[in-house]
């Protein structure tokens, strides 16, 4: 058996994992989590073994955090997702950044972690009761824009005039976006202002926990400069990106699965 740790993060629309040794990221894999997680976990399993060259028995522990974590049988123990996200800033904090808070946006919720000295979890806070602050409320906007996920910083970072966008439901949302393009609003102009109205949502939940320490931002969110930016301005600090900021969760759960395996 060798040194390899794996960590799942199962989530209600995607399954992240990331394969670690000597607290170094080997490999990583997301895949949608479709209707049977064991068959998803096991294509992802047999991606990383070949991408790192390695068999199933390398693999000293495999640990499973997220919604979905307990649907995933082949992991050896599961853990809770803000644990999780907590250990993960070890390996995704960028050099010289030692995070006092997580923001996470994800898919389906964003998260607010706050830490404490030794980088473990001292309170929280989650949305997960409604799509606004997430990325899911992108993606619907983006769809109505008839643009894509990954073009939408690009088109927010054009603007000239950013649209105030005052509903914080995504069905309501909508409405004013296309409320908005009736107007003949520029596309880069909603899409800046809903950066902005993300971003104040976000910002009300992190002030809650906000002190002088500095802030990494997970999740696939993170990967969306002007929404970065917008909750920068908000904040009125620097909003560090991690890195591979949508493993985190699971890059955390694999290091908790370390420290039991080498514990045991």
């Amino acid at each position: 058996m060798g040194n390899y740790y794996l960590g799942f993060d199962g989530g209600s629309t995607y399954i992240k994992a990331a394969l670690i040794k000597d607290n170094e990221v080997v490999a990583v894999k997301v895949m949608p989590t479709g209707i049977d997680n064991d068959a998803t976990a096991d294509a992802m399993l047999e991606y990383l073994t070949q991408q790192a060259n390695i068999t199933r028995e390398d693999i000293a522990f495999i640990n499973a955090t997220g919604y979905s974590r307990r649907s995933i049988s082949l992991a050896d123990d599961t853990i809770s997702e803000i644990t999780a996200h907590a250990y993960g800033t070890r390996i995704t904090a960028p050099n010289g950044v030692k995070p006092s808070m997580i923001i996470d946006i994800g898919g389906q919720d964003s998260k607010i972690i706050a830490l404490d000295d030794n980088g473990g979890v001292k309170n929280f806070i989650m949305n997960d009761k409604c799509a606004a602050g997430t990325g899911k409320f992108i993606e619907v906007i983006a769809g109505i824009l008839e643009t894509t996920i990954d073009k939408v910083a690009e088109h927010s970072a054009e603007s000239k005039s950013p649209c105030q966008i005052n509903s914080t439901c995504v069905v309501f949302a909508q409405t004013e976006i296309i409320s908005l393009i009736a107007q003949k609003k520029d596309r880069c102009d909603i899409l800046c202002g809903m950066h902005i109205s993300m971003a104040n949502r976000i910002a009300k939940l992190a002030r809650k926990y906000k002190g002088s320490g500095q802030i990494l931002m997970t999740g696939g969110g993170a990967l969306n400069e002007g929404l970065r930016l917008a909750i920068e301005d908000e904040l009125m600090c620097d909003v560090y990106p991690a890195v591979y900021p949508q493993f985190n969760g699971a890059i955390g759960a694999a290091l908790i699965g370390a420290e039991q395996f080498q514990q045991a």
